[in-house]
């Protein structure tokens, strides 16, 4: 009896074992189950995280790209709003200077032509065109620029015989022109004394002493202008300095069209040619000193 006892008591505890076995591996599995359950769900919370920030890090350099592009824009408006409004007083400087050069150029002329010694009467009348470069400077040729600005004043009508017309801008360049001007500023006078070399100059680059032939002009009211030298010389040229007025030569010198000068007063791609032989160009008000001057002293050609 005792052992059958024993033997049912080990029955029931070994049943009560197997029992807190598969308890034991029920609640084992449940809690790797849990666990899963927790990492995975902890797993998808930080995609969500990092999803969430990549959006975030997108929206922001979206915003970003957006404020610099804005920027860019508004740096790029203030950039041209002070090119404009650098630009317009430096071209409303050039043309004043322009301007300033057509007055200086009309005042030399009146000045010389009122001199007990000026130009003769009779090279004055025969005088096709006339250049006038006031107020050049030594140092313009000896250091960087080489050139004087002047004025080119030519009679109208296809050979230049008619009234004076409107002027163009012209330069004078190279040559010794540097060595026989002093400390103070010295002006020049080129008459132009036949066809040839009225439209030498309309046209291009003129070497004085090369392309045209060129003299330095006789002085006196009633110098007489009949001479060789005088008759051959397409151009004759002139200085004036320290109240001096006496021909000059001028060869090795060239004169040519100042474009920018032109483009200034008449506009852009408007020639030397155009301005001096069509009728459709008016000479500016600074001008009206130059040509009165002329209109008064010689009003037409003598042939």
């Amino acid at each position: 009896m005792e052992y059958n006892n024993n033997v049912h008591c080990r029955k029931v505890t070994a049943k009560s074992w197997l029992w807190n076995l598969d308890v034991f591996k029920t609640s084992k599995t449940m809690k790797f189950a849990l666990v899963g359950a927790v990492r995975s769900n902890q797993i998808r919370s930080a995609k969500e995280q990092f999803q969430r920030g990549q959006k975030h890090i997108r929206s922001v350099k979206e915003q970003f790209q957006e404020e610099l592009q804005m920027m860019n824009r508004i740096i790029l408006a203030a950039a041209l709003m002070l090119s404009l409004a650098s630009f317009a007083p430096a071209r409303a400087t050039d043309e004043g200077k322009v301007q300033d050069r057509l007055t200086n150029a009309g005042t030399v002329m009146h000045e010389i032509l009122n001199m007990p010694e000026s130009i003769p009467q009779g090279l004055l009348d025969k005088a096709r065109c006339i250049v006038v470069l006031p107020s050049v400077l030594k140092a313009a040729f000896v250091v960087g620029g080489s050139y004087g600005r002047g004025v080119l004043i030519c009679r109208t009508g296809p050979h230049f015989e008619g009234s004076w017309g409107a002027p163009a801008m012209y330069a004078l360049e190279g040559g010794s022109i540097g060595f026989q001007i002093g400390g103070e500023a010295t002006d020049f006078v080129v008459l132009v004394m036949n066809d040839r070399g009225a439209n030498s100059l309309l046209h291009s680059k003129v070497k004085l002493g090369g392309d045209a032939s060129a003299a330095a002009g006789p002085v006196g009211r009633t110098a007489s202008a009949d001479t060789d030298a005088y008759m051959r010389a397409e151009m004759l040229t002139y200085s004036r300095a320290r109240g001096a007025f006496a021909g000059v030569s001028l060869e090795g010198s060239s004169l040519r069209p100042d474009g920018d000068a032109n483009a200034e007063l008449y506009g852009q791609g408007v020639t030397a040619g155009k301005i001096i032989t069509e009728h459709a160009f008016h000479a500016p008000p600074a001008a009206d000193g130059l040509i009165h001057t002329l209109d008064h002293a010689t009003p037409k050609l003598v042939p």
